[in-house]
């Protein structure tokens, strides 16, 4: 069927989240995708990044949309980022409607399904064009730095009572949303075996920058944001065992401008590397001893499934992760720290336990979790409600 899908993450985002890979596997299954990119939920900051994806987008907007594969098109709309304003949002509201009818008829695409990301959906679109609307809920974005929560809030619940289906990452969202609407559904996040499992080739060579820092290595890979990642937590364990090299991998201050990074920047054994293309990442797996999962304890977090954890458990590694409510199911591949304290004690067991047993129960539990299966199950209970 003809689908529209609109995100919250831009296509071209380097940091793929489950928006694209979603799309992507939907197209692979025979859909042709129309993929709105984010409309800019977050009011925008006077930080560089944030000036350099306005300017971007707006050269974006000026063209038309982009068959990005086959039958998979993608269209960036340009809409104004203050959604607080009634005003604003009609405006953006005429501005979005007017154009994806005019784009849609453009490329003769008949959607039947609106497939969203985005809580203030109902807001923005008039979704009686479509025949049904699914919600796929990842995480509690109302949450996240800058949001307009209360704007969200009311938003989302309109959208989850309205909304055909609901799918959501966490038992904390499958609690809260379920209680608005019964159609409901827990699948939690996935990753792409086929891809992180390349970290345990031999053909796969470790990259120069990873492989002359001092073993053992503690990685983190990832979006390195201070309302996600707990960076007190990361000085601690650097400072508490200085022969260990504390390794991130990814993009400082993704998703929160105002991240700040001085606890842990004047220390030897934390090495920053900034973010590695999607394609190097399970290199970059294979030559850290140790995955760790290093988050902050919020509102927001309690609500997620972080998506590394089966791409960690793809490339075969030991996982070091705080208390997720998310992750107790997976107890018996993961260790859950209850304090800073604790942390160290489950890389200490993991630098030292792990074994080829080990490693194969992980990659068996991943191997379920993937973006064709997930998908697969997904389609299977859409198509029996319609």
């Amino acid at each position: 069927m003809d689908i529209v899908l609109f995100s919250t993450a831009d296509w071209d985002n380097p940091f793929w989240t489950n928006k694209q890979h979603v799309a992507l596997e939907l197209n692979k299954q025979g859909h042709r995708i129309f993929y709105i990119d984010s409309i800019g939920l977050r009011r925008p900051s006077a930080n560089p990044s944030d000036i350099n994806r306005i300017a971007k987008r707006i050269l974006k907007a000026c063209g038309s949309p982009k068959m990005v594969r086959g039958d998979l098109w993608v269209w960036s709309p340009l809409l104004i980022p203050f959604h607080r304003l009634n005003i604003i949002t009609k405006i953006n509201y005429t501005i979005l409607n007017r154009w994806l009818h005019y784009w849609l008829r453009k490329l003769k695409f008949k959607p039947r399904l609106l497939w969203t990301y985005n809580p203030i959906t109902m807001k923005l679109l008039d979704t009686t064009r479509f025949d049904n609307i699914v919600y796929h809920c990842v995480d509690e974005i109302k949450e996240q730095p800058g949001m307009p929560y209360e704007t969200i809030k009311e938003a989302e619940e309109k959208l989850v009572s309205t909304a055909d289906i609901i799918f959501v990452t966490s038992q904390s969202l499958l609690e809260t949303r379920k209680q608005l609407n019964s159609r409901t559904y827990y699948f939690p996040n996935v990753a792409d075996y086929d891809h992180f499992s390349k970290a345990m080739l031999n053909s796969t060579a470790v990259p120069d920058d990873l492989d002359n820092i001092p073993k053992p290595r503690i990685g983190f890979v990832g979006a390195i944001s201070g309302y996600k990642v707990d960076i007190d937590l990361i000085a601690y364990v650097a400072k508490m065992r200085p022969k260990w090299s504390l390794v991130l991998i990814g993009k400082v201050g993704e998703g929160d401008p105002w991240t700040k990074t001085s606890a842990i920047k004047d220390l030897p054994n934390v090495i920053i590397l900034g973010p590695r293309p999607y394609a190097q990442l399970p290199a970059y797996l294979k030559g850290i001893d140790v995955a760790i999962l290093p988050n902050l304890l919020n509102a927001y977090t309690r609500a997620m499934f972080p998506m590394k954890f089966f791409e960690y458990l793809a490339a075969g590694k030991p996982i070091v992760s705080v208390n997720l409510p998310a992750l107790r199911q997976f107890s018996d591949v993961v260790y859950l720290a209850k304090n800073y304290n604790d942390f160290i004690i489950g890389i200490e067991k993991a630098l030292n336990d792990d074994n080829s047993e080990a490693k194969n129960k992980r990659c068996l539990i991943a191997n379920k979790y993937t973006y064709k299966t997930r998908t697969e199950q997904m389609m299977s209970i859409i198509e029996n409600y319609m």
